[in-house]
């Protein structure tokens, strides 16, 4: 019997991803790496290249588009490497009978806890207070600037609400950690079941609710190809000038030049973002310049365990679907019809 072929098209030498679990399970990982970010049809070439012969692929941030998907002739499963899956076409995979799952429960103690650092963050001013301390002052100086008007003001965190925008895994990981601190906690999200949310002791709510009540709001949503730019300038608006905003999700969910507006203009507080539109941003990136901004580098799912289960589940995945199962992370159900039409019961 052949070998089954499990392509991946983007990885990290030297990193377990399984291989011993494949060959077990009579097949194969092949490392083909291919450029990541570019939705071009020379992209899409060298993705079709590279994962022609793959029974499964396994990818992060590149172009999986239909022109991809229609020529991966073998291809019953897609894994992407980690939570968000905005880069490959999620209809045009179902109604060719791939299956398209993800890392569901990957990072998130990681992601839930570092967007709460970010809250903190800027709840606390850690990053003006740090400047005005290389800067020589210290004690008092800093609370005096705050009186004064020349830093916003600073509040007790307990009794006040945090709004978070999506309601998934990493915004019910991150809502024990935020009622800890003595934050109410809202929620918006279309989908979200209310009994969950009342069962964590959220109230879900409209999204002008949510934009006008909260003093911190925390983006968990996934990026669709219907809410790239989800928050601009009429919701940043709608926000208090008190308020901070936090995103630890994904940064064309903004629009940046909305947000900037915000920042300058003293729509909001201030800002703790992990990512960004443009990534990597370029260095004359105006956010850079701004002193209410915390800025990391899209690295708020990192830890060693996190990493060590993310790209072993890809591997995980696939022994499933050979073995006639579905895969745990399965993000499109609604493809189980003509996957079953195309590959078969069994699946293997």
């Amino acid at each position: 019997m052949e070998r089954k072929k499990v392509v991946a098209t983007m990885f990290i030498p030297h990193v377990d991803m399984g291989e011993s679990l494949l060959a077990e399970n009579g097949a194969e990982l092949l490392k083909r790496m291919c450029r990541t970010g570019q939705d071009t049809r020379e992209a899409e070439d060298e993705l079709i290249q590279a994962a022609g012969d793959a029974d499964v692929v396994v990818s992060n941030l590149q172009p999986f588009s239909r022109r991809v998907l229609e020529e991966l002739t073998r291809c019953r499963l897609y894994v992407a490497i980690g939570v968000g899956y905005d880069w490959i076409d999620v209809d045009a995979a179902t109604e060719l009978g791939i299956c398209v799952a993800n890392v569901p429960d990957y990072c998130l103690d990681e992601v839930s806890d570092h967007a709460m650092a970010l809250l903190l963050a800027c709840s606390r001013k850690l990053v003006p207070v740090f400047d005005a301390v290389r800067a020589g002052l210290w004690d008092a100086a800093v609370p005096v600037k705050i009186r004064q008007g020349i830093q916003p003001p600073m509040f007790r965190m307990k009794g006040q609400v945090l709004g978070l925008i999506g309601f998934g895994h990493i915004a019910r990981t991150l809502v024990p950690k935020a009622q800890s601190f003595g934050l109410t906690v809202i929620a918006y999200d279309p989908y979200a079941k209310p009994e969950v949310a009342r069962g964590c002791g959220v109230e879900l709510v409209d999204m002008d609710r949510l934009l006008s009540e909260s003093d911190y709001i925390s983006v968990h949503a996934a990026l669709t190809k219907d809410n790239r730019h989800m928050l601009g300038q009429e919701q940043f608006r709608k926000m208090k000038p008190t308020a901070y905003f936090i995103n630890t999700a994904r940064g064309a969910l903004v629009d940046e030049a909305a947000l900037i507006t915000a920042l300058k203009e003293g729509w909001i507080a201030g800002a703790g973002l992990d990512v960004v539109e443009q990534e990597p941003p370029v260095p004359d990136n105006p956010l850079f310049k701004l002193g209410n901004v915390v800025i990391t580098a899209h690295m708020a799912q990192y830890s060693n365990q996190a990493e060590a289960e993310l790209w072993l589940r890809p591997a995980e995945e696939s022994v499933r679907v050979f073995r006639g199962e579905w895969p745990r992370g399965l993000i499109n159900p609604q493809v189980k019809d003509k996957y079953l039409a195309r590959w078969g019961k069994g699946g293997g």
